[in-house]
């Protein structure tokens, strides 16, 4: 870390004294959920700025997530490179250890859109979790921490699509079960998923189509050649940047007129178009939902109501409305009997067709029934951060979620031990090497 980087990263604050050992590594799951309850995090950016400039790889990593929890980016980047110089494998303890799971989470470096936030689950059902960044510009892992089931945690982004072909690459040798392959992250972006799905009954996905910068402006000028960048559509058209989330540079644009003042306002040259979807309910409201499939089984992870199309649950008034919050509670109380039950084929269609084991949806229903998606993918968060005397109803379905990915896992444990078993029997095949030996070169 340079001394400007330094700077700009706690520029004013005074060090703590010094520590003699190397502290456990925090975690984005604690630190986001002390940003996210509004806490002064001053002396903990103090304790981790002193810590880093030791050169402890711990410090440095928590020091790049906070870092991005206060919207400097740049310099967390740079933090985080400079961890990942001395170490690419990173323990996260959790504090309540209830369950002898020993996690393995593939991670690429890059901010916190890049990975799957697994550090919520495991601290939410109290398994260990080790995290090992894998990249091309990294050295390839020889030897693999101990652990009993991994999986890929990569974000479906089009930025990571060098590194989750490095890592279907060693798959092949690996010595315990893993998780959400490669190939099948690598088939989740929205143009690829949308298409895939195409025709299934009980859903509604409109097609996501990769236009140019040049593409829209010619759009623009020329709006009867739409057909040609995308079948199923007309205006209102959805335009956003490629690999953009959370609604940034998110429109909706409904003549040529709107779409020329978004170009104008935007940048990037490559963007995502999609027909618009009015799915209001009949008193008017727009109501989406989080479901996550975990082995195919669906969970509502929360559902969001508001009067505008582009519905996120920090900006639908949830918090502020206990009519809203009532209707959330309701929703989740009857889930798998009312929502689960009614789009229960169209839900096992993705599960199907993504070939992953965990993955996300965030979708609403169309007035006609059909489940309307938005987008699916595997790095969708979801926690237990909200405050519990305002959201008493949360606790417990985000539990359930937390509960049945432990158990996903531990399935897939007891499975390999198993087969494994099978395999080592008289006359069986020997079993895959151990952790901790060396992986296939």
């Amino acid at each position: 870390m340079s001394n400007a980087q330094r700077t700009r990263a706690m520029e004013n604050e005074t060090p703590v004294s010094d520590r003699a050992e190397p502290m456990a590594l925090k975690g984005l799951a604690y630190l986001m959920s002390r940003v996210f309850a509004g806490e002064d995090m001053s002396l903990e950016a103090q304790e981790l700025l002193q810590r880093a400039e030791q050169g402890e790889a711990n410090a440095l990593l928590d020091l790049s997530i906070l870092l991005q929890l206060r919207g400097d980016e740049a310099t967390a980047m740079a933090v985080q490179a400079e961890a990942l110089m001395q170490q690419q494998h990173y323990q996260l303890i959790p504090r309540v250890h209830s369950s002898p799971l020993k996690v393995l989470a593939l991670v690429a470096p890059g901010n916190l859109m890049s990975n799957t936030p697994l550090e919520f689950l495991a601290e939410g059902a109290g398994f260990q979790l080790d995290l090992l960044y894998v990249s091309p510009e990294l050295p390839r892992p020889i030897q693999l921490p101990e652990h009993d089931v991994a999986i890929v945690a990569l974000s479906e982004l089009e930025r990571n699509r060098d590194t989750l072909q490095l890592i279907q690459s060693m798959v092949g040798d690996w010595p315990r079960p893993i998780l959400n392959l490669p190939n099948a992250l690598m088939n989740l972006g929205r143009d690829q998923i949308s298409q895939r799905l195409q025709g299934l009954p009980g859903l509604d996905v409109p097609i996501n189509a990769i236009v140019s910068r040049d593409q829209l402006s010619y759009l623009c000028v020329h709006p009867s050649e739409l057909p040609q960048l995308l079948s199923d559509a007309e205006f209102p058209l959805i335009v956003r940047p490629l690999d953009s989330h959370a609604g940034n540079d998110l429109a909706c644009v409904n003549n040529p007129e709107a779409l020329v003042q978004y170009l104008e306002t935007t940048t990037g040259d490559l963007f995502y178009l999609a027909r618009f979807v009015d799915y209001r309910s009949e008193d008017g409201q727009f109501r989406k939902y989080r479901i996550m499939l975990i082995d195919g089984e669906a969970h509502l992870a929360h559902m969001a109501i508001s009067d505008h199309w582009m519905v996120h649950y920090l900006n639908a008034g949830m918090l502020d409305d206990e009519t809203k919050r009532q209707e959330e509670a309701k929703t989740m109380a009857a889930f798998n009997l009312d929502f689960a039950k009614r789009h229960h084929d169209a839900l096992q269609q993705i599960h199907r067709v993504s070939g992953l084991d965990y993955l996300g949806i965030d979708c609403g229903e169309t007035l006609d029934g059909d489940l309307l998606v938005f987008e699916v993918g595997a790095s969708m968060n979801v926690h237990a951060m909200d405050p519990v005397d305002i959201f008493p109803y949360k606790q417990p379905q985000m539990q359930r979620l937390f509960t049945a990915f432990e158990s996903m896992l531990l399935r897939e444990h007891l499975n390999f031990r198993i087969d494994r078993r099978r395999a080592s029997a008289p006359f069986g095949e020997p079993p895959h090497g151990e952790p901790g030996q060396a992986l296939a070169q």
